[in-house]
């Protein structure tokens, strides 16, 4: 079998072109050698052990392994083959051992990418199939040419990348049809040029040809590539660049060229002539020294020149004539790190007045001269990152070494060691904006009033001082920085009580990281008194002491935004903690003490310090030991978006905790004791959820625990990570399952009953309903029903051939009662209603019993105003009332209203009438309603008592009234 080693991916010549001062290691033919060298060793070792191996086992093993091994290979191929990963128009086959281009890829792809495969051609047959590709990635294969008909079959080619093949000879007529051809990368392969094979590209603006071993840098006989803007000859063997070189380039707009990692030995005056519209170039990694510098600096004299490379070019000392030659050029960026630089002559950049941008990162300076920048008058950035040397006696910076830099805004001094600040260290920097101390060695332990004096004219806006071994701040050790508004002290050793002095002064700030400070920091209620614009403050690791002291620290920040009191093991607070911080969108307290606060058995109850925040968006808690949440812990918090509540010992939440947080997406509850997921509880939160880590909980797996999150889980697009870490730990027929394999269909069982309880709770509640209602506004359901069928029905008379009466119905009342008749009776008599009364209508000179005998006969309806007087009236009770029964059965006439304008018992109603509630129908038993409102009603309900007719409607019984 054929093994191969893939060589580690670096950055393309085209991107190391693409900024400035890069240091991407090049990878020539000898790289991959050296690969394939120890590839070559390893594999001979374990031929020789797999052989004596085989002695013993036999020459039939041996056969069947090998073809076992050779299946499990073509397996393992056709598997990688059909990989191939499209996204959109995409198609990423790399890193396949794939032997020949897929050719069941959709035919619109318009990228491919085939790198890193066994590729030993590209087959125009087969890229046909993709006539819309516009990049073609094959690098890292073993490809030996392109073939004339690539570009051909690929007519809309832009870029193609052939990097680390063994391309050998390469003529016109390979790329005679890549005329629309745009990027070209051929970077370590064994070319051999004839003739002008780039000639055809009319349109290339990138060629990469580094690493290739080639020894000129004539890569054509006449001018051609009239587009090409970027050129790597890098890792080549080129030892000397002659006048001619580059003549083929004279008609190119080239505006970057990397030459870098080349032995060059020699510079051939009007050696980069022709190169007249050059802005960069790089010559990193390449052995130049002084000497070759200088000479470079004279070739470049005149030209367009913008930005120059020179990191790692041996450059130990830099001369007054050095940088001459660049005298009259535009140049604004110069790279000079990674030099091991040990000095740099009074004035020898003063013939860089045009330069904004100078990197003397990573040398061996051992002083900073007051002339040492003379000259340099629009130089915006400086880095000095470790630029000065360590030895026996620290470096030193002069004072005014910086006054020259009159326009510098950015200085970079971290990871530098110096003797220390005096108070004229930084004098004349009157732009600064940005200065960065952070992990320098020098002697700052206090910091006074004085330290940053010579910053007192500059508009600084940034102060880092990371890692500066800071141990005290004293009264007012920044008020000479008025402008500041980020202040980074992280990652000191203060140890004080912050009285609020140490930041007075700083009238614009709006941030101070004060985090990894050994928890040796006390805050006290002024803190920040003399910070009130303070938007960001981190206290990670940085406090001791108690917060529970009123007023707040942090009272005064009413602008404060974003608070991080995390990792301080904080035990004491209070409910006024964070009151009045209106603004505030990010708060983290996590690896805290917190436990107690939230506790129902806290003294005075559970604190809710966390009220009035409603800007909050990102709250995080974990680690703090918490085993409760009061229900109105979390309450008004209807912005958050981010809530982290993990590692934490919760094991229960109450119901209506998250109702609150309609906004949050983002939701951290691992590693607790929660071993129920309840809808009641969950469902609010989980509904806008975008990501949910709920893992390492020892969930109860049963059907009143989990059911619901099952179901949620899966059907839910939010994203869950590491859902094989939702494990179960009850009941033993689960445990130590995930909870994907539980199943839903065994709580099946219960949806029956579910749905029978749901059922029978519901008629229930419509029977006390309705019976509540009746009882209560009965008589009114009755009014208007009545009222309806009146208006949509009319009311029936008495049927055809049924006794004409004069009179609807014979009143029998008490004496007592007349008034209450004249009231309330005879307004009816309006609705053409007539009543027959014994004062008013009886016959004179006819006696009493035979008129009575002939108006009841007379009368459609016998009415009886039932009182308790009427009741004791000897006359009507025995007369009256038994003639009007006796006329009712004689007759076969149900025509009996009772109106009681009292509450008479039934027992008493038997004895005196002789008549029963139940002999009558309900709509002929009428009561007088005390309430005003519902006497319209009664007067409707009598109304069609009297109305209505007395026919039989069966035979066997007589029909009640109406």
């Amino acid at each position: 079998m054929l093994l191969t080693q893939e060589v580690e991916h670096v950055e393309t010549p085209g991107q190391l072109l693409g900024r400035s001062g890069g240091r991407g290691q090049s990878t020539g033919g000898h790289l991959y050698s050296s690969h394939l060298y120890r590839w070559t060793i390893k594999l001979d070792r374990n031929t020789q052990e797999a052989a004596r191996d085989t002695k013993l086992m036999g020459g039939c093993l041996h056969l069947l392994l090998l073809l076992l091994l050779r299946a499990l290979s073509c397996g393992s191929a056709r598997s990688r083959k059909a990989a191939c990963r499209v996204d959109r128009l995409m198609a990423d086959c790399s890193h396949l051992s794939l032997e020949e281009v897929p050719a069941d890829l959709p035919a619109n792809i318009t990228a491919l990418d085939v790198s890193h495969n066994r590729l030993r051609e590209l087959p125009p047959a087969v890229l046909s199939r993709y006539p819309g590709l516009r990049l073609l990635r094959a690098g890292y294969n073993s490809i030996p040419a392109l073939g004339e008909n690539l570009c051909r079959v690929l007519p809309q080619l832009r870029q193609l990348h052939i990097e680390h093949n063994v391309v050998h000879l390469l003529t016109e007529v390979d790329l005679v049809y890549c005329s629309n051809l745009m990027e070209l990368n051929l970077g370590s392969n064994r070319l051999k040029l004839r003739n002008n094979p780039f000639s055809p590209l009319k349109n290339l603006t990138l060629l990469d040809v580094s690493a290739n071993s080639l020894s000129s840098a004539r890569l054509g006989t006449q001018p051609q590539l009239g587009s090409l803007r970027e050129l790597s000859l890098s890792g080549n063997k080129m030892t000397s660049l002659g006048k001619d070189d580059f003549s083929w380039l004279q008609k190119s707009p080239l505006q970057v060229l990397c030459l870098a990692s080349l032995p060059l030995k020699k510079w051939e005056p009007g050696c980069l002539k022709p190169l007249e519209g050059l802005r960069g170039l790089v010559m990193d990694r390449s052995k130049l020294g002084p000497n070759l510098t200088e000479q470079l600096c004279q070739e470049l004299a005149g030209s367009t020149i913008n930005w120059l490379s020179l990191s790692e070019t041996q450059l130990t000392s830099i001369l007054n004539t050095t940088f001459k030659g660049l005298k009259n050029t535009t140049i604004t960026a110069l790279d000079l790190s990674h030099n091991a630089m040990n000095s740099i002559a009074n004035g020898s950049l003063h013939w860089l007045p045009t330069l904004e941008h100078l990197s003397l990162e990573e040398n061996n300076l051992r002083r900073l001269t007051r002339d040492m920048f003379t000259g340099l008058d629009s130089l915006k950035s400086l880095n000095l990152r470790r630029a000065l040397g360590r030895s026996h006696s620290p470096p030193v910076i002069e004072d005014y070494a910086f006054s020259p830099l009159r326009r510098l805004e950015s200085l970079f001094m971290d990871g530098m060691a110096f003797q220390g600040l005096t108070a004229h260290t930084f004098s004349g920097l009157v732009s600064l904006q940005y200065l960065n101390l952070s992990w320098s060695k020098f002697d700052l332990r206090i910091v006074t009033n004085q330290t940053f004096a010579s910053l007192a004219s500059s508009p600084l806006r940034t102060l880092n001082l990371t890692g500066t071994s800071i141990t005290y701040l004293a009264d007012g050790a920044f008020a000479s920085l008025g402008n500041l508004t980020t202040l980074l002290l992280g990652y000191n050793l203060i140890f004080q009580n912050l009285t609020g002095t140490e930041f007075r002064g700083l009238s614009s700030i709006h941030e101070i990281y004060l985090s990894f400070n050994n928890q040796k920091i006390r805050l006290t209620s002024s803190s920040f008194l003399h910070v009130p614009t303070l938007r960001t403050l981190m206290l990670r690791r940085a406090l001791t002491g108690t917060l529970d002291m009123m007023p707040s620290p942090f009272q005064p920040l009413q602008e404060l935004a974003i608070l991080d009191l995390s990792n301080n093991n904080i035990a004491n607070i209070n409910s006024g903690l964070l009151s009045g911080l209106r603004n505030l969108r990010v708060l983290y307290l996590q690896h805290n003490n917190l436990a107690r606060i939230w506790k129902s058995a806290n003294p005075g109850g559970p604190l809710l310090f966390l009220q009035g925040l409603d800007n909050l968006t990102v709250l995080e808690l974990d680690y703090n030991g918490l085993d409760e949440i009061p229900v109105m812990g979390l309450r008004g918090l209807r912005k958050l978006q981010q809530l982290s509540l993990g590692g934490n010992v919760l094991n229960f939440l109450h119901s209506g905790i998250f109702d609150d947080m309609v906004s949050l997406r983002y939701l951290n509850l691992q590693k607790n004791l929660i071993t129920s997921v309840q809808k009641s509880v969950f469902e609010p939160v989980l509904a806008n959820l975008s990501v949910l880590y709920m893992e390492r909980n020892p969930f109860d797996c049963t059907c009143d625990s989990i059911l619901w999150f099952v179901g949620w889980l899966n059907g839910t697009n939010a994203s869950v990570p590491q859902r094989d870490s939702y494990m179960c730990n009850t009941p033993p027929v689960y445990f130590n399952k995930t909870i994907n394999q539980f199943d839903p269909l065994s709580c099946q069982d219960t949806t029956p009953f579910q749905a029978l309880h749901v059922f029978t709770s519901t008629i229930v509640l419509l029977v006390i309903v309705a019976a509540l209602v009746f009882r209560f506004q009965g008589w009114r359901i009755q009014f208007y029903w009545s009222v309806l069928i009146n208006r949509t029905l009319g009311f029936r008379e008495a049927a055809r051939g049924e006794e004409r009466f004069e009179y609807d119905a014979y009143v029998i009342y008490a004496q007592k009662d007349m008034r209450w008749v004249e009231r309330h009776l005879l307004p009816l008599e309006d609705k053409q209603l007539k009543f027959c009364l014994e004062d008013r209508d009886f016959v004179p000179g006819m006696s009493q019993l035979e008129s009575i005998v002939e108006m009841m006969r007379k009368s459609r309806k016998i009415v009886f105003i039932v009182t308790d007087t009427l009741l004791k009236d000897p006359w009507c009770t025995q007369y009256k009332a038994h003639h009007a029964i006796q006329q009712v059965i004689e007759d076969s006439r149900d025509s009996v209203v009772l109106v009681f304008l009292e509450d008479v018992p039934d027992h008493q109603l038997v004895r005196s009438l002789l008549l029963r509630r139940a002999m009558l129908r309900s709509r002929c038993l009428l009561d007088w309603p005390p309430q005003r409102e519902r006497r319209p009603a009664f007067q409707q309900s009598l109304w069609m008592a009297l109305v209505s007719s007395n026919r039989i409607q069966w035979e066997g019984r007589v029909k009640n009234c109406c």
